[in-house]
């Protein structure tokens, strides 16, 4: 199966032409622009067919006169530009067309069918199967619904396998998947998967779209039924400039992609990994480092949450931090709040997920733990509590270093300030700082979080 991203914006394109946001200006000064989401399937299949999608497909060298089907999702006009037909019926064609979608888009082209232009349109509701060319189209139930908009209640997403036994899901509208529309692709392991996450980091648009906090839950969703496996394609369309201009740095993060508008996606192509296994994400106090780490596995299916600051009777900010972390948690997710984290990741199977929330309180706890505190510098026991927290240490580093789990690690990155005036300030300064470098070393990607910014290391 050969994919063409003929586009992978939303509605008003990524840049917004009347924008001066700087999610719009990055995409400016990188000389990037996103269109009206649309894809064409081995030049047979046209999924939606929108104000670019013509100029696009000459943009990228190709013609539509191979296309047989043309499948819309619903008709809003970033989907569905039905002067598309008119423009087949100025040409010779002779071959036959299907339009097919909601009763809505197939309203809107009626009256854009040439006289003599071999086009037939198909009425589609969630359910429907047709064959088309040896292509199997299963028509599934979007959750895209607007009762003030006409347009949008009768919307669809695609389930599309091609004559070799490839197979694409294309979920442009929707928001989080209907329950019918999971179940019905459960084992599907699809070849490729476009699913849109219109609104990025905006939260609170109230709309039939995903963003992404409700993007990674879908991923969770069909990974859990076999819709998508390791083999898998997915890449991110109907983009917004609600999205960060890295946002596929971000949904790397999930194994997903934000390719650019005419990239090609070719199944027979060696599919490249996506995602680290072990991850260091380093970063000052309040600079986004924890919400950094938990974004990475948002879409994993078994996530251990080990929360290294234990209680602090009596100390109501303390408590309220913790009740923040614990907020933001999935349901999910089975917190372990405990130093043992050693055990922890040597206890976790491949198919698992560990975050540990953070080596900095980790350590305070193994001093506390080792008496350090209480002895005095230079004495023999100073040194024998020192060596312990080494031997905490060293297991620790070693469990990093062969657990089978996909592991994400939070630390405070220190001493870049003043000395600190105490001597324990100082053992602590510099035995985090040893601390997170060996860690560093036997992780495959190590993020530093400044104001919010994610920087690889």
């Amino acid at each position: 199966m050969r994919v063409v991203l003929l586009g992978t914006g939303s509605a008003d394109g990524w840049p917004n032409a009347w924008c001066t946001c700087a999610s719009c200006a990055a995409l400016r000064a990188r000389g990037e622009v996103r269109r009206t989401t649309s894809a064409l399937v081995d030049d047979v299949v046209l999924l939606d067919c929108g104000p670019d999608s013509l100029h696009q497909a000459s943009a990228a060298g190709l013609s539509l006169g191979a296309v047989r089907a043309v499948l819309v999702t619903h008709a809003h006009p970033d989907h569905l530009a039905p002067v598309a037909l008119l423009a087949r019926s100025w040409t010779p064609a002779t071959a036959p067309l299907l339009v097919a979608g909601p009763r809505s888009v197939v309203d809107a082209c009626r009256h854009w069918v040439g006289p003599d232009d071999p086009v037939s349109l198909l009425v589609l509701d969630a359910g429907d199967v047709v064959e088309i060319e040896g292509y199997v189209v299963r028509a599934l139930e979007a959750a895209h619904d607007d009762r003030a908009d006409p347009l949008s209640a009768d919307a669809l997403l695609f389930d599309v396998t091609t004559p070799d036994g490839s197979r694409l899901l294309y979920a442009t509208d929707t928001a989080a998947l209907p329950e019918a529309t999971v179940g019905s692709v459960a084992g599907a392991a699809f070849d490729v998967v476009l699913l849109e996450e219109t609104f990025g980091r905006k939260g609170d648009h109230g709309t039939g779209h995903l963003d992404l906090a409700t993007f990674p839950e879908q991923l969770r969703r069909l990974r859990a039924v076999g819709a998508i496996t390791d083999a898998t394609r997915v890449v991110a369309v109907h983009l917004s400039h609600h999205n960060p201009p890295d946002v596929d740095r971000v949904l790397g993060q999930w194994g997903a992609r934000a390719l650019p508008d005419l990239a090609v996606l070719d199944t027979g192509d060696p599919h490249p990994p996506t995602g680290s296994r072990r991850r260091l994400v380093l970063g000052g106090a309040r600079s986004g480092k924890s919400r950094e780490a938990e974004q990475a596995l948002a879409a994993e299916q078994r996530v251990v949450y080990v929360a290294t600051g234990g209680e602090r009777p009596g100390d109501s900010e303390w408590a309220a931090r913790v009740r923040v972390h614990r907020s933001r948690r999935p349901p999910h997710w089975t917190t372990a709040e405990t130093l043992d984290v050693a055990d922890v990741l040597g206890a976790a199977g491949p198919d698992d997920a560990v975050l540990v929330d953070c080596l900095s309180l980790w350590l305070a706890g193994v001093l506390d733990d080792a008496r350090t505190w209480e002895t005095a510098p230079g004495s023999p026991a100073y040194a024998e509590s020192l060596a312990l927290v080494e031997r905490r240490v060293a297991a620790l580093v070693d469990a990093v270093r062969t657990t089978r789990a996909r592991v994400v690690l939070v630390s405070n990155e220190v001493g870049s300030g003043v000395v600190p005036e105490h001597a324990s300030g100082r053992l602590y300064r510099d035995l985090l700082g040893t601390l997170n470098a060996r860690v560093a070393a036997e992780c495959d990607e190590v993020s530093l979080v400044v104001a919010g910014r994610v920087l690889a290391l």
